[in-house]
C-alpha cells in the first residue's frame, strides 16, 4: 500500500463513518419535523375552508370563490364576506395565540400541565370586564375589548412583580404559585360582581364561555397587531427556552440570559393570551392540548414546537367552531364548550403518553 493510499485510508477512517451515522438520524428527524409542519399547514387550510363553507347555511366552494372575486350582494356572498371570513380570521388569531402561549408556559414552568391561566392572564381579563360591566355599564364587546386586554396585562405584570420580590430572579415555581393565587382571587371577585347584578352580566355571558360568533366589526384589526407582536417575541424566545430546560446554571453557562428570557416569555404570553381572551373569552384546553401534541410530534425542541403550535392551534379552534355549528341542529354551541368537550378526553389520553408528558 502506498503512502497516499495510507493517507486516503486514514481520511476515511471509522471516525468519519461515525460522524456520518450521527448526521443521518439528525437529517431524518429534520425531515420528519418538516413533514409534520407541512401536514399541519394542510390541516389548517382544510379547517379554514370548512369554517367558511359550513354553517347554518352551507355555501358551496364555487360560491366561496366567486365571493372573493366580487361581492354581488347575494345572501351567500354576505355570509362569506361579512360573517364567516372575519370569524375565521379571528379563529386563526385566537388559536395561534393560545397554542403558542400554552407551549411557552409549559417551557417556562417546566410543567407539562401548565397553561396561560397560571399567570393570571385569563383571570385578569375577566376581572377587568366584570369591573367595566358593573361600574361603567359596558355591555358591548367592542367596548370591553380593551378593558379585557388591560386587565390581562396588569395581572401578568402583577404576577411577575410579586414573584420578583426577594433574592434572585423569579423562579418557575414562584411564578406558578403567585399566578395561581392571584388568579383565584380575581375569579372570586368577578363572580361576586356577577352575582350582584345578574341582569347586566347576562348580556356578556357568551364571552365568558368563549365564542367567535357575533364579534364586533374591527375585532380582528384590534387584536391582530398584539398577536403578531407576541408571536415575534415567542419565536425569539424559542432557542433560549431549550437551554432553560437544562436548568438555570447550565443555561447561564452556555450564554443564555435567564432573567431576560423569562421576562420575554411573560411578555409574549401576556400579549398572546391577553389578546385572545379579550377577543373571544377565556378558552380552555387550547394551549394545553396544542403544546402536548406539538411536543409529542416534534420532540422537546421549541424551535419546532412554536411553529407547529402556530399552525395546529388555529386548526383546533376552527374545527371546534365548525363542529359547534352542526352539533345542535338550527342553533350552535359556543367554541369554548366544544373545545372543553373534545379537549378533556384528549388531554387524559395525551398525559398518559410518556413522550407527550415529558418536558
Amino acid at each position: 500500500m502506498s503512502a497516499c493510499e495510507g493517507e486516503d485510508h486514514r481520511e476515511r477512517g471509522p471516525e468519519d463513518g461515525d460522524a456520518r451515522d450521527a448526521r443521518e438520524p439528525l437529517a431524518g428527524r429534520t425531515r420528519t419535523r418538516l413533514l409534520t409542519l407541512l401536514l399541519a399547514a394542510a390541516l389548517l387550510a382544510v379547517s379554514v375552508a370548512l369554517s367558511i363553507m359550513v354553517g347554518s347555511t352551507q355555501v358551496p366552494l364555487s360560491s366561496v370563490l366567486s365571493a372573493f372575486g366580487g361581492h354581488d350582494g347575494s345572501p351567500e356572498h354576505i355570509a362569506v364576506r361579512d360573517l364567516r371570513v372575519p370569524r375565521t380570521a379571528l379563529g386563526v388569531l385566537v388559536g395561534a395565540a393560545l397554542a403558542v402561549s400554552g407551549a411557552l408556559m409549559q417551557g417556562l414552568t417546566r410543567n407539562p400541565l401548565a397553561d396561560p391561566g397560571l399567570l393570571g392572564v385569563n383571570a385578569g381579563a375577566g376581572f377587568a370586564v366584570a369591573l367595566s360591566v358593573a361600574f361603567l355599564g359596558v355591555t358591548r364587546v367592542d367596548q370591553y375589548l380593551y378593558f379585557a386586554f388591560a386587565g390581562a396585562v396588569a395581572a401578568a405584570a402583577a404576577v411577575y412583580l410579586i414573584a420578583s420580590q426577594g433574592r434572585g430572579s423569579p423562579t418557575p415555581l414562584r411564578l406558578t404559585l403567585v399566578g395561581l393565587a392571584l388568579g383565584s382571587v380575581l375569579v372570586g371577585l368577578s363572580q361576586t360582581l356577577a352575582l350582584l347584578d345578574t341582569e347586566t352580566f347576562e348580556r356578556v355571558r357568551f364571552w365568558d364561555v368563549g365564542t367567535l360568533a357575533d364579534r364586533p366589526v374591527g375585532t380582528v384589526g384590534a387584536v391582530a397587531p398584539w398577536v403578531c407582536a407576541g408571536l415575534v417575541v415567542a419565536l425569539a424566545c424559542a432557542r433560549p427556552l431549550n437551554a432553560l430546560a437544562l436548568g438555570d446554571e447550565l443555561a447561564r453557562a452556555v450564554g443564555v440570559r435567564v432573567g431576560l428570557t423569562r421576562l420575554g416569555v411573560v411578555v409574549a404570553v401576556t400579549l398572546l393570551c391577553g389578546s385572545a381572551t379579550a377577543a373571544a373569552g377565556p378558552l380552555a384546553f387550547v394551549g394545553l392540548m396544542a403544546g402536548h401534541a406539538a411536543r409529542w410530534l416534534t420532540g422537546p425542541d421549541y424551535r419546532w414546537i412554536v411553529p407547529l403550535c402556530l399552525l395546529a392551534g388555529p386548526a383546533l379552534v376552527l374545527l371546534a367552531d365548525v363542529l359547534g355549528r352542526v352539533m345542535v341542529g338550527s342553533g350552535e354551541l359556543q367554541v369554548g364548550v366544544v373545545v372543553a368537550l373534545v379537549g378533556a378526553p384528549m388531554l387524559i389520553v395525551m398525559v398518559h403518553l410518556r413522550r407527550a408528558s415529558a418536558l
